[in-house]
């Protein structure tokens, strides 16, 4: 009745996803029994259906997850290495990553998708993809956010010699879609189907691997079976720090999160509490905070672990919040190591979700495609789109991030959980590219400093921080603000009211004392939250 979507709460479990369709799989499953790893599983499968332009199981991805019955937080990297045949140096401009066999990276999302059910599950992988196979098999009714993407993905693809398996695969070979248009995509559903009989095998070794690897190396790729048959998930301990009153976990190196959690321990020394919400003074705070965390990223990217704890020691985050301090205006990559490139927020496009279940399990993933439709490839008679992940190496060997066979790819994902005495109340994710860690912040601070409710916390304007000194703040930010902001060495561009430029951010807030939960999802896309 005050124009703002309803607080969704519950105490049976909840998922919180970018699209109402994927977010009703994930609950489909706590509802008979799974519990948060299997929804989180089915609700990731469903959105390859439902956002094939966002993710998929070609895609990687990583999760941090809260094993109610270990008490702990622990984190699943399945971000693949860089393939082993890969031409290190043969590229000179990072565009030329962008779409096209060579751009494609291992696939990890299955196999991660897997491995959170093996480990942790009850339910078998016929039971979590089956929300998939229907959704697959009976189609669903385009939506605006649908429609969009596949469209300019059309456009975009159309002179690529890959272009007519994508353009059958998801036009059905009309060249563009309307709203309300059904998508059914039957080779889909038999690859899922496949899986459910053969379990991860079918990809990593087996018949939906060969498929991939002879279409991939027809179209000129360097990706192997050797790679398929290398991958193999992570489970590692979190990176964590402390902010106001909660302990932020997310995934350590190679992942790019710490810039995230740089962030949080610089804010950590500002009373931002004290501050009028959305003012100068805030903005002019995180704003340079973000600016320079990003920095401190691009030049120490994947860190040793005592690299790692000198960035986040005491004495080094003193000498960063003097910096903030001193007004002197912030000018810097927020990208990569390699030479500026002007902001493309299209080559953008990831998806995130959180679940909980009543037993206290909490999952956050992040996981994507790379860009839209990743790049661009469509395997036959399978349904599966490929990723263009290598598009976020550098293909300058002398960077923080070189493009090496069979070298870490980092990746600016920051899936995160928070806990309060140990118990977990708080899932946080967002997409979003390099600006995953600018923007996750920038809602943390709305909802942990300015205690707003969670769904506007994720409403809130936010700000996306590009190299140089460029940041593109929300419309709904006051004019003399941002003017003032300006004056204070900010190149401030104002972007539209709304934008998913500054992402797509799905959560879930927990009660530890009473079980309740409290979902949000970012209105900026398709977010929903659903429960059983």
């Amino acid at each position: 009745m005050d124009g703002k979507r309803p607080t969704i709460a519950s105490v049976h479990g909840m998922v919180a996803a970018a699209h109402p369709l994927a977010a009703q799989a994930g609950a489909r499953l706590l509802a008979q029994g799974g519990n948060a790893f299997d929804a989180a599983a089915a609700t990731c499968a469903a959105l390859n259906v439902v956002e094939p332009y966002m993710s998929g199981l070609a895609g990687m991805g990583m999760a941090t997850c809260y094993i109610a019955t270990e008490q702990r937080i622990r984190t699943l990297d399945y971000i693949t290495r860089v393939p082993s045949q890969f031409p290190a140096g043969r590229f000179k401009h990072r565009d030329e990553m962008y779409r096209g066999p060579f751009a494609a990276g291992t696939p990890g999302n299955l196999a991660g998708w897997c491995e959170l059910v093996r480990a942790h599950g009850r339910k078998s992988l016929a039971e979590v993809f089956a929300p998939a196979i229907a959704l697959a098999r009976d189609g669903f009714p385009l939506v605006e956010f649908n429609t969009s993407g596949i469209n300019q993905s059309a456009a975009a693809l159309k002179d690529f010699p890959f272009f007519d398996t994508w353009n059958r695969n998801y036009t059905g070979g009309a060249g563009s879609v309307v709203q309300g248009q059904l998508l059914r995509q039957p080779d889909l559903a038999r690859t899922y189907t496949a899986i459910a009989s053969d379990g991860p095998g079918h990809l990593y070794g087996g018949a939906l691997g060969r498929a991939m690897i002879e279409h991939m190396q027809t179209l000129g790729g360097c990706l192997t079976m050797a790679d398929l048959e290398a991958v193999q998930p992570v489970w590692l301990d979190p990176l964590s720090v402390t902010y106001r009153d909660l302990t932020v976990h997310s995934l350590p190196p190679p992942c790019e999160a710490f810039q995230y959690l740089l962030t949080l321990r610089i804010l950590d020394g500002f009373d931002l509490a004290a501050l009028e919400p959305n003012g100068v003074e805030h903005l002019d705070i995180v704003w340079r905070a973000i600016r320079i965390a990003a920095g401190e990223r691009i030049a120490n990217n994947n860190p040793d672990p005592q690299l790692l704890a000198r960035l986040l020691s005491d004495a080094h985050v003193a000498t960063l919040r003097d910096r903030v301090r001193d007004g002197v205006p912030v000018e810097g990559p927020t990208e990569q190591w390699i030479a500026p490139a002007p902001p493309n927020p299209d080559k953008e496009h990831t998806t995130s979700l959180s679940v909980a279940d009543r037993e206290g399990n909490v999952v956050c993933i992040t996981q994507s495609l790379g860009a839209l439709f990743g790049c661009g490839v469509v395997i036959p008679g399978t349904g599966v789109c490929m990723n263009n992940f290598l598009y976020w190496g550098e293909v300058d060997t002398r960077g923080t991030n070189p493009l090496l066979p069979g070298g870490a790819l980092a990746l600016p994902t920051a899936p995160s959980i928070a806990t309060r005495d140990g118990k977990p109340v708080l899932a946080l994710g967002t997409p979003g590219s390099y600006g995953i860690c600018q923007t996750q912040p920038q809602a943390l601070v709305q909802y942990v400093d300015f205690k707003l409710r969670l769904q506007d916390a994720i409403e809130a304007p936010r700000a996306r921080l590009w190299d140089g000194t460029l940041v593109q703040p929300e419309g709904r930010i006051a004019a003399d603000t941002l003017a003032a902001l300006r004056q204070r060495g900010h190149g401030v561009e104002t972007a539209p009211p709304w934008t998913m430029t500054v992402g797509g951010m799905q959560a879930i807030a927990i009660d530890p004392a009473t079980g309740a939960m409290t979902g949000a999802a970012d209105p900026r896309r398709d977010g929903y939250v659903a429960t059983p």
